[in-house]
């Protein structure tokens, strides 16, 4: 056999990177398979040949002059340095080109940004590289190795001999199939790479208080709803069937895969925005704060005043603090105590501070702010509801003619409906099962308002759409249903496998910030329940939406059309026509669509060449039928669901998928402070039904209209609260990736495939400039409004912070 010395190079960080200790071992593209008809045996054997076969490395990072080693880690800068070793390892022709990388690690954990091996003479002329970005744990806490694979796709019956071994042993251990994983009692460890499926049980808290128990989302027809990760924490005490909490200082420890998790650099930005970034631990003592000061606003001015002015202090012990400054890197405690929360002045009330108040502009943000998914044609009168007679009754709408003609500048109902300009934003079904549960507690909701006082009629409306937007528009249509798509694809399609490839960079960070949510937003008395009208009965709600949400019916040209918003029009650009055509959030989602679909069409026909194929791939009718049948198994009889039997039905589904992650999640989710940061313009709660006539309440509404409505409307301790994390939701952090673009630039070896992405890039980049163009035409009165806000929730790219644009890959925040 011919042997030559191979060169590589590892760059690292993490707590091993200055002392780095491991044994590594490459499969070459010629190595075959053994010849052991089980897989898992197969595997375990391949692994303990590794173990005797591996050339052992020991290497320490240079050290500066006065000793200390190059490696940071430190709260103050939230970075670690890097560090680059080169090995050289004997390697025979015979085995091919290496295409797997195995790794075994002996003392401390590390990050293993890249691997690359350099030319072989005679064998390759370009260096090769592998698909890192991990973190790596030790054996002695995994008890396996690690396998890194080539930036090459391939389908798996086109997998080399050996290294098709490794690809399928890889799955299984992300999968929790392997005994070395396995753990009797169920419970995840911080070094796990287990991705399994879970119900949401465990949004209650009923060892702390039976008022705090929850009902279980998942597995069942009275509350359906898409799978989360399971976290693998114990069952609670009281309720096994339940899975017990976290406490709120450990939140940031909740198990998620560590290549899942925040970054350094993100985790530090997070949590540089505290106490804002930590209001659950908080809220006790802001409350005793609000009860010596005064629970309400005053005024109007006093809005103002508390929010973007003076701000709002209050103490905290200090111990408290400090105790969270050891586990989190927060800026430095204050000695006395005093935490301020003080706001940036919200984009809707910078330009001109009453626009919100018109009804231009009430109407426009229903095309153009942070809900604009939601508005419909209105196609049939009297208007009917979807909810089951059988079990709520005939929920026709007793509205008349004669309530709206009244409004209608001289044309009748029925010339609106055949001409198609009246429209309606119905919340009605959502909240109607749950009216009586929330009007029994101190929360007051309306299916309709009469016209009493004009401003508190739009703001019960708001408030109805801020509730709908946070738990449907927001949390269930784009992070809860996206779960399931990152649990799959880790369980069942390889690193190798090309769909895989395409769809890595639009999940990045999205198990994490869901775990968080669960965790402190839309848990039992979590901000969400807190600050926003459905409270307790929140996630409920959703749960009885899911039953209704479609899948096909996510892709943007569907949602128009389902809503009346869009006719079918094969002259038309896009193939429709709007029927409002200054529709900014259609106009401008279009063309990112378009866009899209044409880069995953190229990516999905370069590696499929035909139907056939794709049926015969194991692996993705694996992912497809997991997804399915268990991600999102409660509605898995749906006969809408894709096949997947056809190239056409995987570019479908996968612009679908990435459309959810990134351009509908931004244009839901971004817009959240810029209009939302003012409470006045959307209000998250309802506290009192609309005073009735010849009473003290009554007169006051008439006679002080502004007083009336703050206290009919989120207090100071609510707005607080929701303040502080939309103002976060709705930044990026440095280390951001927006769509058409990537970490990596050789994160694929085929040079077809790259120039398309190019493509898509410079596509995304012309598209910007068109979107900015349509900011800058007067007659498109949608795209700004009296509060001269321009529609740019769909510019591609953005800046850090709060920048009301940018469209991230993935559900990151």
């Amino acid at each position: 056999m011919t042997s030559k010395v191979i060169s590589y190079t590892m760059v690292v960080t993490g707590p091993g990177a200055d002392h780095l200790i491991m044994a590594g071992n490459f499969i070459g593209s010629k190595e075959p398979s053994p010849p052991w008809l089980d897989d898992q045996v197969a595997v375990k054997k391949a692994h303990a040949a590794d173990l005797k076969s591996m050339k052992k490395y020991e290497r320490h990072a240079p050290r500066k002059e006065n000793g200390n080693s190059r490696l940071i880690s430190s709260a103050s800068s939230g970075t670690q340095q890097q560090q680059s070793y080169d090995f050289t390892l004997d390697w025979f022709v015979e085995k091919g080109i290496p295409e797997a990388f195995v790794l075994l690690l002996l003392d401390f954990e590390i990050f293993l940004v890249s691997l690359t091996v350099h030319p072989i003479p005679n064998l390759t002329s370009e260096p090769l590289h592998f698909i890192c970005n991990s973190w790596v744990d030790t054996f002695n806490n995994t008890q396996l190795t690690r396998v890194f694979f080539i930036n090459k796709a391939y389908l798996p019956s086109q997998t080399p001999g050996l290294v098709g071994l490794y690809r399928k042993g890889e799955l299984e251990g992300l999968r929790g199939e392997l005994s070395e994983v396995q753990d009797a009692d169920g419970v995840r460890k911080e070094w796990d790479r287990i991705y399994e499926y879970a119900t949401y049980n465990d949004l209650g808290d009923v060892d702390a208080n039976p008022d705090l128990a929850r009902p279980t989302l998942g597995g069942s027809t009275q509350y359906p709803y898409p799978r989360r990760l399971r976290t693998g924490r114990a069952p609670s005490k009281i309720d096994p069937s339940t899975e017990s909490r976290l406490p709120p200082e450990d939140s940031f420890s909740i198990y998620v895969p560590k290549d899942d998790r925040f970054g350094d650099q993100k985790l530090f930005e997070f949590v540089q925005h505290f106490p804002k970034s930590s209001m659950n631990l908080m809220k006790s003592y802001l409350s005793e704060a609000l009860e010596a000061s005064g629970k309400e606003f005053e005024s109007f001015e006093h809005v103002l005043k508390v929010l973007y002015q003076d701000g709002f202090t209050f103490n905290v012990p200090k111990a408290v603090l400090d105790a969270i400054a050891q586990v989190l890197p927060i800026p430095t405690p204050p000695d006395n105590g005093n935490l301020l929360l003080k706001f940036p002045i919200p984009s809707v009330i910078q330009d001109n501070i009453d626009g919100w108040m018109t009804d231009e502009e009430f109407a426009r943000e229903m095309l153009a702010g942070v809900n604009p998914v939601l508005i419909c044609l209105l196609q049939e009168f009297p208007i009917k509801s979807t909810l089951d007679i059988k079990i709520y009754g005939d929920h026709t709408s007793t509205i008349t003619r004669q309530h709206l003609e009244k409004n209608m500048n001289g044309l009748t109902v029925y010339e609106a409906l055949n001409s198609k300009k009246l429209f309606i934003l119905n919340h009605y079904d959502a909240f109607m099962p749950y009216l009586r549960k929330i009007n029994g507690t101190s929360r007051k909701a309306y299916a309709s308002v009469e016209g009493t006082i004009w401003l508190l009629a739009k703001a019960y409306v708001v408030v109805n759409d801020t509730g709908y937007h946070q738990l449907v528009s927001h949390w269930l249509n784009t992070h809860a249903v996206m779960e399931p798509f990152v649990i799959a694809t880790h369980r069942q399609l390889s690193q190798l496998h090309p769909i895989h490839k395409l769809l890595h960079p639009h999940f990045h960070d999205t198990l994490f910030i869901n775990a968080l949510a669960r965790q402190n937003l839309i848990s039992a008395e979590g901000i969400i329940e807190d600050s926003f009208l459905p409270g307790k009965y929140s996630m409920e709600m959703s749960s009885v939406v899911y039953n209704s949400w479609n899948f096909l019916e996510q892709a943007l040209p569907a949602d128009l059309i389902k809503r009346g918003m869009a006719i079918e029009d094969p002259t038309a650009p896009h193939g429709l026509r709007l029927v409002v055509e200054d529709y900014p959030y259609a106009v401008d989602g279009l063309l990112i669509w378009d866009a899209l679909k044409t880069w995953v069409h190229d990516y999905v026909t370069y590696y499929y060449e035909s139907d056939e194929i794709l049926k015969q791939d194991p692996e993705l009718q694996s992912w497809w039928k997991e997804l399915v049948e268990v991600g999102h198994g409660d509605i898995k009889d749906e006969p809408w669901w894709p096949k997947m039997q056809t190239r056409q039905e995987l570019i479908h589904s996968c612009t679908i998928i990435i459309w959810i992650a990134s351009a509908l999640h931004a244009a839901v989710n971004f817009g959240q402070y810029p209009y939302g940061g003012y409470i006045l313009n959307r209000p998250t709660l309802s506290r009192r039904l609309v005073p009735e006539k010849e009473t003290e309440e009554y007169e006051e509404m008439e006679k002080n209209p502004e007083l009336a409505f703050l206290k009919t409307i989120t207090p100071k301790f609510e707005t607080l609260l929701d303040l502080s994390i939309i103002e976060i939701l709705s930044g990026h952090t440095t280390d951001e990736v927006y769509l058409g673009t990537r970490t990596i630039p050789y994160w694929t070896y085929d040079k077809k495939v790259l120039e398309d992405f190019k493509k898509f890039g410079e596509r995304l980049a012309e598209i910007e400039k068109r979107l900015v163009r349509r900011n800058e035409d007067g007659t498109l009165r949608n795209r700004i409004g009296p509060v001269m806000v321009p529609y740019t929730l769909l510019y591609p790219s953005s800046e850090p912070g709060l920048t009301g644009r940018g469209i991230p890959n993935s559900i990151s925040i």
